[in-house]
């Protein structure tokens, strides 16, 4: 049994909802966690998953959601909790004796990292750590699918970012193979490193703006902020975002040695990196990727 959190697919792209479909497409028995039991959850039941509700943060759900599971697929939003969530998973899967843990994590987390949110996922990658439950931590870069937030906010007229130039580069990675990259850890039964980064392509904001076929338009952080505040309607994602993009502004053209492809999502999600134009191509700019704006 393989417990899958984010199930019902939430914010930034919503890989679980993605991990689990991957699994059950493989056969493989899936307890999806999910926070409401809405139609979500029914369409996760009819492809196979047997469903439990709760609250991520909450150990008196976690527990008994654990019974039984040899491996977890952990995901947490963008939001306040990521520790409690944390916390409680590590007690609840080393209690219960799980094997590995694929947790998705942020690109540059570390204590010195320049947003307050990476530095909190370094914390929660360390409480797995010293758990022993086989951890292992999925450094991702920035999802395409919050780019696509930012185009469809302004009605698929504009890419809208304070990133400065046109060649201000940024690390990017689709959802898909994240969630490809995540399923395979969780069926691979050979050791890994406990740190896979995932960085799929670093392209120049202006290209990506080409690729969504919208303007980039550089606008001041204060403006950029004042928007999110609207858009995200959630404080930890409009802090998060904010000091990211002042970081990549401030970076500019330079080749941080982060933004390498990784050859980790070819070799555990069976496939070269989804490219800017393939992402594209599969949305409209106006389309909001499911659950992106709000939590799960």
């Amino acid at each position: 049994m393989i417990l899958v959190t984010g199930a019902a697919g939430g914010s930034q792209g919503g890989t679980g909802r993605k991990v689990a479909e991957l699994l059950l497409a493989r056969g493989r028995r899936v307890r999806a966690f999910v926070r409401a039991d809405d139609h979500r959850a029914e369409e996760l039941r009819g492809l196979g998953a047997e469903v439990v509700v709760g609250d991520m943060r909450e150990i008196s759900s976690v527990r008994p959601a654990m019974r039984g599971v040899s491996r977890v697929y952990l995901t947490y939003p963008v939001t306040a909790g990521l520790l409690d969530a944390t916390a409680a998973f590590a007690a609840a899967a080393r209690e219960e004796g799980v094997r590995r843990v694929v947790a998705v994590s942020q690109l540059d987390a570390s204590p010195t990292a320049g947003t307050p949110h990476m530095r909190r996922h370094w914390l929660a990658e360390q409480v797995l750590d010293r758990a022993g439950v086989g951890a292992v931590h999925l450094r991702a870069a920035v999802f395409l699918e919050n780019l696509a937030v930012v185009a469809a906010a302004s009605g698929g007229r504009e890419l809208a970012l304070p990133l400065g130039p046109r060649d201000t580069l940024i690390p990017l990675v689709a959802a898909e193979d994240v969630a490809r990259v995540g399923a395979g850890l969780l069926l691979h039964d050979g050791p890994v490193e406990p740190v896979c980064l995932l960085t799929g392509q670093t392209a120049a904001v202006g290209e990506v703006a080409d690729a969504f076929g919208v303007p980039y338009v550089d606008v001041p952080p204060e403006e950029w902020e004042a928007r999110a505040v609207h858009v995200y309607r959630d404080p930890v994602v409009v802090e998060h975002l904010s000091h990211l993009w002042a970081i990549f502004r401030f970076l500019g053209t330079a080749r941080h040695p982060l933004y390498a492809v990784t050859e980790s999502i070819e070799r555990f999600g069976g496939r070269p990196p989804v490219t800017i134009g393939e992402f594209a191509r599969s949305r409209s700019p106006r389309q909001e990727p499911r659950g992106v704006l709000r939590p799960s």
